[in-house]
């Protein structure tokens, strides 16, 4: 088992860290997507898409890592290019306001990123819809608005928590809602459409077995557990059961892309997720008092951590062998921003730089 002191952390912190500072330098103002594994040149976007919070993340992270007075200066001014989000139809908000300002708006923080956040958490809650029980998936990127999918809840539970009048409500409501059509199938059905008097009927993409599917949803669940609270259980309940599918002694460290294809590429990205999720919930069962639980979780983050970081991890500090969309074919085997962000959080998280839950 990898240990702290052998400050394999400390080592791809700072590597992934230096590979923040020289995409900085490549993209400017741009916002990286992902990386094409024989040149490392990154596919940019001028808006962020879907993931620009998570570049504004890794740049947060590395301001905490560094110290320089200039990192922080490139967060802040990066995080407040994600302003155009807070009012667009779409549930990836909390992808992109959350993960975004997260690392940046707690005691002591940037100001304006915290603003920025509370002025997301009123907008989505504004987008909640009662009858669903959920924010929808949205139409900000074409297709059917009225989706319930995986990939819509993290982020936005916190976010929508943090929002007066209801906030903390609708936050507990969205999760639910996803977890209770989600985890109605199995594998875990990633993605839901709503039709008329309440029913929902299955959508086609992503497909069941997505990687992603559980990765999202346990990280959900974990902000859940902290930010909204389980007054009669079912969230811990929904945490047991999920982390038996992916964090599980048992379980591939790494997962393929889609579950059908095991002979495919792999997503490290999703095992980045999952890790910093399991080292969440460890904090929880720590909190809890059940410190069997947490050593499990936390041992099981670890591990796969130090796997990204001995058997993927490229010398120049990407996160290598990512998938975006098997199914289509994009980027396959990439380094992908999301990837990126979330093994700098979880090596953050196991060399105590950061804490698993940010005010």
């Amino acid at each position: 088992m990898p240990t702290e002191e052998a400050g394999w952390a400390d080592r791809a912190l700072t590597s992934v860290c230096e590979r923040v500072s020289g995409t900085a330098d490549e993209v400017g103002p741009r916002f990286p997507l992902y990386a094409a594994p024989d040149t490392g040149a990154w596919r940019t976007t001028s808006r962020g898409s879907w993931t620009g919070g998570f570049w504004a993340g890794l740049l947060w992270l590395r301001a905490l890592s560094s110290g320089d007075p200039e990192h922080r200066k490139a967060a802040a001014d990066c995080t407040q290019r994600l302003r155009y989000w807070v009012e667009q139809d779409t549930a990836t908000r909390g992808l992109v306001l959350w993960y975004g300002t997260a690392l940046a708006a707690g005691p002591g923080g940037d100001k304006a990123a915290g603003k920025l956040r509370e002025e997301a958490a009123r907008a989505c809650l504004a987008a909640y819809e009662p009858e669903l029980g959920l924010v929808p998936w949205g139409d900000a990127f074409g297709g059917p608005r009225l989706l319930a999918r995986a990939d819509g809840v993290p982020g936005l539970v916190p976010l929508l928590a943090r929002a007066p009048g209801g906030g903390e409500a609708a936050a507990y409501d969205h999760l639910t809602r996803h977890l209770e059509l989600c985890l109605s199938e199995d594998p875990p059905r990633p993605a839901w459409q709503a039709r008329t008097h309440g029913a929902w009927t299955a959508s086609p993409e992503p497909a069941p077995g997505w990687s992603r599917t559980t990765a999202w949803l346990l990280l959900a669940v974990a902000d859940g557990l902290r930010w909204v609270g389980d007054g009669n259980g079912s969230l811990r309940k929904a945490a047991h059961h999920l982390a038996a599918l992916r964090l599980a002694p048992d379980a591939r460290l790494i997962p393929s892309a889609q579950e059908a294809r095991p002979h495919g590429p792999v997503d490290t990205s999703a095992a980045a997720i999952e890790a910093v999720a399991a080292l969440k919930l460890a904090a929880l069962a720590r909190a809890a008092g059940d410190e069997q639980e947490s050593d499990q979780l936390a041992a099981r983050g670890r591990l796969i951590l130090h796997r990204l970081t001995e058997v993927h991890l490229s010398p120049t500090g990407a996160l290598q062998d990512g998938c975006y969309d098997a199914e289509r074919g994009l980027a396959p085997r990439h380094e992908l921003i999301w990837g990126d962000f979330f093994l700098a959080w979880g090596l953050a998280l196991v060399t105590r730089l950061t804490e698993p839950f940010t005010m």
